[in-house]
């Protein structure tokens, strides 16, 4: 792992401090999962924005999946 030097607001340090103490965790795990958290969440965004991108420029034409229909009915048994 590499250190780095980052400016917080006082009051941003408190509440991880705080989330920190409840979790049973350092600050510095606390911050590192909330990192690769946000990275994760950016990442699904950009993927659901290329996937709309997609269909915008290729819709899907009518009956292109009704072969499937029947596939997705779980009944009410």
């Amino acid at each position: 792992m590499k250190t780095v030097q980052m400016t917080l607001g006082e009051d941003l340090i408190a509440e991880i401090d705080k989330m920190a103490v409840l979790l049973g965790t350092t600050r510095s795990e606390f911050t590192r999962k909330a990192l690769r958290e946000a990275i994760a969440r950016m990442k699904e965004v950009e993927m659901e924005e290329r996937h709309k991108r997609g269909y915008a420029r290729k819709p899907v034409k009518p009956g292109e999946f009704s072969a499937w229909e029947d596939e997705q009915v779980w009944g009410d048994s």
